[in-house]
């Protein structure tokens, strides 16, 4: 039987990230896995949950956004992120739990300083560059669960328009997951009660996609970033302070 806490607050976290997801197109990863991880024990359980809400709810998100996914920048990076999930799963499975949550907490406090700041920096990036982000954006997303902001940053610094990249996000996860999903399943990291987690958490997440999809012409960008940041790096700062 869950602890009381995980009763209550697990639902919660889900809600905020997939609300989030509905809103931005990213952040439910970002979101879910720091805040989860310190309710359960171990990321390699945490990640694997989050992997297939991740999919069913890119999936929705992608088939209702597809008129506006960028193929000509998502094509190039896909290689290279697939490369990339076999280098992280690989990762999650050698590292030590402690390592994951420290390389994890960094990550969130970094990202969530620079969310808070109104995101990250826009600036030109060459074509080649899907080479090294897919690789390095496939690696964290596989081993630590977080991609998504790695992502929008290379679609932003190669001219997607944010309705671009509120759409072709989702289609990268569903790639990405379904990926991570037959990884994860080859490396036995499916446990019972990993599913059963899943499928009792993914009708809250799909509910938080559908608002998340009613509140995005209501909120403004800005804001929702910053509401990310703030999270972010509340979450991250816990992290280390439990991995250490």
């Amino acid at each position: 039987m869950p602890s009381t806490e995980i009763l209550i607050f697990a639902p919660l976290i889900v809600v905020l990230a997939y609300t989030i997801f509905g809103i931005s197109g990213f952040g439910s990863t970002l979101i879910a896995v720091p805040l989860l991880a310190n309710l359960f024990p171990d990321l390699k359980f945490v990640i694997p949950v989050v992997v297939v809400m991740d999919c069913i709810t890119a999936m929705s998100m992608g088939l209702k956004l597809r008129a506006n996914v960028n193929r000509r920048e998502f094509m190039p990076l896909l290689p290279f992120l697939l490369v990339g999930l076999g280098i992280g799963v690989f990762l999650l499975v050698r590292l030590p739990s402690t390592v994951l949550l420290l390389v994890l907490g960094v990550f969130a406090v970094l990202y969530g300083v620079t969310y808070m700041r109104g995101g990250p920096p826009r600036f030109a990036l060459p074509r080649w560059a899907a080479a090294p982000i897919g690789l390095f954006s496939g690696t964290t997303s596989a081993s630590i669960g977080v991609g998504g902001p790695i992502y929008v940053m290379y679609l932003a610094s190669r001219g997607s328009t944010p309705e671009q990249i509120r759409a072709t996000t989702p289609v990268i996860f569903v790639f990405t997951t379904i990926t991570r999903i037959a990884m994860f399943a080859f490396a036995g990291l499916f446990s019972r009660e990993v599913l059963i987690t899943a499928a009792v958490l993914l009708p809250i997440a799909m509910a938080a996609l559908f608002l998340g999809h009613r509140l995005h012409v209501n909120l403004s960008k800005d804001t929702t970033v910053r509401v990310i940041g703030g999270l972010l790096a509340l979450s991250g700062v816990s992290l280390l302070m439990r991995a250490i």
